[in-house]
This record gives structure tokens, sequence and C-alpha cells, in this order.
């Protein structure tokens, strides 16, 4: 499976191997033991179909590569026209893709295909509203891990998609010391020691911290690259900034929405990260419909 280039977003990347493991466990799924029986028993094997792929609302499209190998596993005679690609912005009623082939190929890859572009479009829509809600800022919007087990690299490649930033992808890839973390190794002072004793050259380290006295304890040991601002209010994130004055890299998290994340970017922090883009991100609706 081969998925072009240019369908994917020009600002994120995602494996062929996430999307081709993500195709083969989505359709074993759906296809069970039996494969589609409804459309075995109603569908003579060599009909053919022409379907239409719309969007039935505004918003961005992702996951556009995901849908078409989806249709190109279940047949090899399989024909696709992309009309745009991931990370397009697109009206009601705009169209999508254009599917034609055998009949139960079509009947059968329509849901799993739907589902990918529903998932990933609702994230790359809701990520969009968010980072149009910080124009005029300097602050980028990033997701978390939050994400539906199983399906983290395509969501976070659905946060690019709507021009959103990604935060750490899993365990390995950065030092995040939150709270609890702090609790068990004794405070501040000694876990960030520890921390840096260990961290790789090109391993960053980033601290959670719930008060200014927090922050100027991090700030005195200059051992952290990045400091998450847990869950403060506005006049403390304002505080925080003037505090650290571009020492360290500021993220803000926690109770981040649409009403209040305009005020949390105005403040001057690095970063805003949201779990809402990926855990409560609503259904995109795009709909397959056969062409008569």
């Amino acid at each position: 499976m081969i998925v072009p280039a240019s369908l994917l977003s020009p600002e994120a990347f995602l494996s062929p191997l996430a999307i081709d493991e993500a195709i083969v466990r989505a359709l074993d799924e759906d296809l069970g033991r039996a494969g589609d029986v409804t459309s075995i028993a109603t569908i003579p094997e060599a009909a053919p179909a022409r379907a239409l792929m719309v969007a039935r609302e505004e918003g961005v499209i992702a996951g556009l590569p995901l849908a078409i190998a989806t249709f190109e596993r279940l047949s090899p005679d399989i024909g696709i026209e992309a009309h745009l690609r991931d990370g397009a912005t697109v009206a009601k009623g705009a169209r999508v893709l254009t599917i034609s082939g055998p009949a139960r190929a079509v009947l059968s890859g329509e849901r799993t295909a739907l589902n990918f572009v529903g998932r990933l479009s609702g994230i790359a829509t809701l990520t969009a509203k968010y980072v149009h809600r910080t124009a005029g800022t300097n602050t980028r919007i990033c997701c978390t891990r939050k994400t539906t087990p199983g399906l983290r690299a395509l969501e976070k490649y659905a946060v690019r998609c709507g021009g959103g930033f990604n935060h750490r992808f899993g365990l390995d890839d950065a030092i995040l010391i939150k709270d609890n973390h702090i609790a068990v190794a004794g405070g501040i002072t000694s876990v960030l020691q520890r921390a840096r004793s260990v961290a790789g050259l090109l391993v960053k380290i980033e601290i959670e911290v719930d008060t200014i006295d927090q922050l100027r304890e991090v700030l005195d040991t200059g051992l952290a690259d990045v400091v998450l601002l847990d869950n403060m209010d506005i006049p403390t994130l304002t505080e925080a900034v003037k505090l650290a004055s571009g020492r360290v890299v500021l993220e803000a998290s926690g109770g981040v929405t649409l009403g209040s994340i305009a005020a949390i970017a105005a403040t001057g922090v690095d970063y805003i990260s949201s779990g809402t883009l990926t855990h409560s991100a609503p259904n995109f609706d795009a709909a397959l419909d056969i062409e008569v």
C-alpha cells in the first residue's frame, strides 16, 4: 500500500506503517470471520459502483490517505479521485473523494473509510477553531497524550492538519516531570537534579508547577528547558511570563476552552496544550453516496 504524498497535509508527517496498521486493524474488526455478508448476499460479484464522498458540514479535512488505502486494500481494481488533500478547508456539500470499482469492495469499505475521515477531520476542525482564537499572538496550540488507544499517531497528525502542534508522542521522547514525580522524588530541586544527570544530550526536560513560588524555584535551578503552568488563572499566568522573562519555554495547560484560550494566549505563554483537541473533538459529518 502506497499513499501519494500529495494527499497528506504539507504541514505534517504520517508514517505509511501507521496507516497500514490502522487499516488492517479496522477492517479486521469490521469484516470479522465471514466478511461483508450483506454485500455478498445481495450484490453480484461483478457489479460495478461509483460513489462520492462529500462533506456535510464546514470544516478541515483529514484522513483521506486512510480512506483511500482502505478501499484499495479491499480490491486492486478500485479507482479513486481525490478532490482535495488533508488540511484543506471545506464547505458543506464539498466533494471529497470519488470512488469507482467493484461494488462489493466499495460498500464493504464505506464505514471504515468514513470512520477515519470523520474522526480525524473532527480533530482537525476543532484544532483549527482553537488556533483561530489565538490569531495575532505567538502562542502555539498543541495536543497531549489524551488520545484514543492505538490511534495516537493518526490523531496527532490530525492536530497538525488543523494548524496545531504536537506535544510529546509518548513517555520515551521527552522528560515531563509532573506533581506526582515531584512528590515521590522529594521536591523540585532534587527531581530536576536527578533528571538532568541522566537526560541525554537531545532530551528536553519539562516540569509542571502550580504556583509562582514553584516557578521561582525552578528558575533558580537553571535545570529545566520548559515549564508547564498548570491550571493558573490569567493574572498568575501574566506574572509567570514576566518572572520567566524568556529564560524557559512556558506552556499553559488545564481548563483550556474555546472561550478562555484567547485570554491565555494574550498573556504571552509560548504554548497552550489541551487534551480536548483529541479526547473531546466531535465527529465530522461526511457521507458516501452511490451515484446511480
